[in-house]
């Protein structure tokens, strides 16, 4: 018998994945539905809102955007730590009792020097945006939840990932945008980017979306995962890599507006506690990953 799964931010690009992934007849969970739409940011939606009681929580909802958090830190806040506390609350009124796997981000490290890659679950947070100071509160809430609550709490820090179906604000996927627009001849052979020499650990989506479903299985309550590849990749490197895939020749042009504040130069994490965990491992290489992406915006672009 499948268990019972409730996901917030289906709507949202690993949401759709999680969806997508849990159609298939040896998932072993359900998708649960609820009754109406809701926001967490309205306790009163909450209400009722489940009409049988989930197995399990994957909260994924929230405002990501970091520059969307420079702008406006206050609405970050309300949604990543306030929405948390009425999904908890809003569960704790309905008996639940289930695992609950908070989506944090690797971001909240924030600047790592070198010599301290790759980066464990030992170092200390230092979040150095409002994006990531939202998301740190929300881990130490939903911890403390499982500590007073009894639930079986974790906390999950995936890094940078990419995949078909990811919004163009974010370096690869508008990279990929570009070339194809280049490609369908709708814009110059010029790429504006922001800063691309930095690095990153990136993952598909697919693997993201397998690592969130083991630690339902397998994870350690009160324990705090990141999801990441161990290896890192520099923005520069990926972008060549899907022109190459695409064969258009293309000059980098870098728009001042892409460029990000607090910007660290190098990260890669270390997976090493959640493949212990759990025995996941990354399947999806990164030109599998790539040839997804720019599939899916060339069919994107086409109905622009």
């Amino acid at each position: 018998m499948k268990k019972r799964l409730f996901v917030t931010g289906l709507s949202g690009f690993v949401g759709r994945h999680i969806q997508s992934r849990l159609t298939t007849p040896d998932s072993g969970w359900e998708l649960l539905s609820v009754n109406s739409r809701f926001d967490l940011c309205d306790r009163n939606s909450l209400d009722g809102l489940w009409p049988q009681m989930p197995d399990a929580v994957i909260h994924l909802a929230g405002q990501t955007f970091v520059p969307d958090a420079f702008r406006d830190p206050a609405k970050t806040l309300q949604v990543n730590l306030l929405g948390t506390l009425n999904l908890l609350q809003a569960l704790k009124a309905r008996g639940f009792n289930g695992t609950f796997l908070y989506v944090s981000s690797g971001d909240v490290y924030g600047q790592v020097s070198e010599s301290d890659l790759p980066i464990t679950e030992q170092q200390l947070p230092c979040p150095r945006n409002p994006y990531a100071v939202s998301k740190l509160s929300a881990e130490f809430l939903t911890l403390q939840w499982g500590l007073s609550e009894g639930w079986p709490v974790q906390v999950a820090r995936p890094f940078n990932h990419i995949g078909a179906g990811q919004k163009d604000s974010f370096a690869i996927a508008s990279a990929a945008r570009q070339i194809c627009r280049i490609q369908q001849g709708l814009q110059a052979p010029v790429l504006e980017v922001g800063d691309i020499d930095v690095t990153r650990d990136f993952l598909d989506v697919s693997d993201v979306v397998s690592a969130y479903l083991a630690l339902l299985e397998r994870g350690e309550a009160g324990q705090v995962y990141n999801i990441c590849s161990g290896v890192e990749q520099s923005i520069r490197s990926l972008i060549e890599q899907l022109a190459d895939i695409a064969q258009v020749d293309l000059q980098l042009v870098q728009d001042p507006a892409r460029l990000r504040r607090a910007e660290q130069r190098r990260v890669c994490g270390s997976p090493a506690r959640l493949s212990h965990a759990t025995g996941w491992a990354p399947e999806v290489t990164t030109q599998q990953s790539l040839r997804a992406i720019l599939s899916d915006w060339a069919s994107r672009v086409r109905q622009e």
